[in-house]
């Protein structure tokens, strides 16, 4: 019987979990034992259930097109509670000039496949229009200027279509969903099939335009479940035996030796057990402390910046007195400012939120009839800064950021606040090649696997794709 260790109870070590439970029943003669040092598996994958509202305090979908959090789904036998995203009524705004203004439709991150659509938003001066207007004409242009080596998100824009795309609308896509800075960011890592556009084709817009269905019909571009996603924890862990989960277990130190490898939880009389092989899914910083006794180097490479998240849900009884725009939500530049005087007197004072979401009309079946249900995010070193604040406190700045861009918010039914520090790992220039070092090193130390949002991508699709990989390889080796 091979012994497989799993420290870590989020998305990621649930699914080796789950997936080991499953070839054991098929057969294969492996047990595994999973620490988490808190009393709740799923890591920031958790929904609050209550009063009609579904109410995500972490991610609320996953990108369709990625397909490995949808086969887990089917698998599970969760295919009735797939849901799709409501994408007749897409839309998206960008805070500009103190208004949301929106994203000129048949834009895919900041490649326009529409440009008779860019006449039509007022989003972009007449410059920034031309300037995209131009880039399928400097196709040779671009694909001779792109470096051999990595570049930061920031210089690929900016050789595409120039500063003011940049500052406008690839900053706060790529915050919203890394919560990083675009001037490090590794263009490699975050847009590789932008990248491999680029390489092709020279030209985003006719490599995206070249793409485009023929047939008119698209896949939505979310997914999440009808009860919550919390729903595929619930049911992941079902499958798991009981015996191999050890909830309230803070792992304190690993041992490694010609046998294998041990494991040693906190408290006096915490005895090391000895397992084959070890799965490390925890946030990357707590990989590196774990791994720094053995392998200074490999722990090295471990140190990356991380970005912190906080979350505020807002579940309001009557949509009518807090009327927002048609569409998914917004999205605030960094460093954007807004009015905010008094007495005629007006200043400029910096936005301190992120992004916000009308979930109620971003997927069906979250709230109540005639309700709505609306999201703020702060990230970066703001939310560092609120980490420390009170649920309330944390609820009044979200209250006052919402209402300098949507008008006052009525009482809320339910408030929900939830703190991630350190949860979304930069990958910064070069990211890719220090994780192909990092590999060789972790090869070096037979029966080791990585797990979790600071190697090969942060969305839930990836991590499945990877513990679901590492765990079949426990058993082909």
């Amino acid at each position: 019987m091979r012994r497989i260790a799993i420290i870590g109870g989020g998305i990621a070590g649930v699914t080796a979990a789950y997936e080991l439970a499953r070839l054991a029943r098929d057969g294969a003669a492996v047990e595994a034992t999973l620490f988490e040092s808190s009393s709740r598996l799923g890591g920031i994958v958790e929904t609050i259930r209550e009063g009609g509202f579904i109410i995500e305090g972490g991610p609320d979908g996953w990108v369709t097109e990625k397909p490995w959090a949808r086969e887990l789904a089917e698998e599970l036998g969760l295919s009735e509670e797939l849901l799709p995203s409501n994408d007749a009524t897409r839309r998206t705004y960008i805070l500009k000039d103190d208004r949301l203004q929106a994203i000129p439709d048949g834009m895919r991150m900041m490649v326009p496949t529409d440009l008779a659509a860019l006449d039509e938003s007022s989003l972009f001066t007449s410059a920034a229009r031309q300037s995209f207007r131009d880039e399928p004409s400097r196709a040779q242009e671009l694909k001779a200027s792109a470096p051999a080596t990595d570049e930061s998100v920031a210089d690929f824009v900016r050789r595409h279509f120039g500063p003011e795309v940049l500052h406008t609308i690839a900053a706060p896509l790529l915050s919203g969903v890394f919560g990083g800075d675009v001037a490090t960011l590794s263009v490699r890592a975050v847009m590789a099939p932008f990248v491999a556009m680029e390489r092709e084709h020279g030209s985003l817009i006719t490599a995206l335009q070249s793409r485009a269905p023929k047939n008119g019909s698209n896949a939505a571009i979310f997914t999440t479940l009808r009860s919550g996603l919390a729903t595929l924890i619930e049911r992941m862990v079902a499958t798991v035996p009981p015996t191999w989960l050890r909830m309230n277990s803070n792992v304190a130190a690993i041992g490694r030796d010609e046998t294998g490898w041990t494991v040693r939880c906190s408290g006096n009389k915490a005895t090391p057990e000895h397992f084959d092989e070890l799965m490390i899914a925890t946030p990357v910083d707590i990989a590196r402390s774990l791994l720094a006794p053995h392998d200074s180097y490999a722990a090295g490479l471990l140190k990356m910046e991380a970005s912190s998240a906080v979350i505020i849900a807002f579940a309001l009884p009557d949509a009518s007195r807090f009327p927002v725009p048609s569409g998914f939500g917004f999205l605030v530049p960094p460093h954007h400012a807004s009015t905010n005087g008094s007495e005629g007197l007006a200043a400029k004072t910096p936005s301190r939120l992120l992004a916000g979401t009308f979930t109620d009309q971003k997927f069906n079946h979250r709230v109540p009839s005639g309700a709505r249900l609306v999201r703020a995010f702060f990230g970066g070193p703001t939310a560092e800064r609120m980490m420390g604040c009170g649920n309330d406190e944390i609820a009044s700045v979200a209250r006052l950021e919402l209402a300098r861009i949507l008008g006052p918010l009525p009482d809320a039914t339910i408030t929900v606040v939830r703190r991630w520090p350190r949860s979304l790992p930069q990958y910064s220039v070069g990211h890719l090649e220090r994780m192909a070092e990092l590999n060789n090193r972790v090869a070096a130390m037979p029966g080791l696997h990585l797990l979790g949002n600071g190697y090969r991508g942060v969305g839930l699709p990836d991590l499945v794709r990877d513990a679901r990989s590492a765990a079949r390889g426990v058993i082909s080796s």
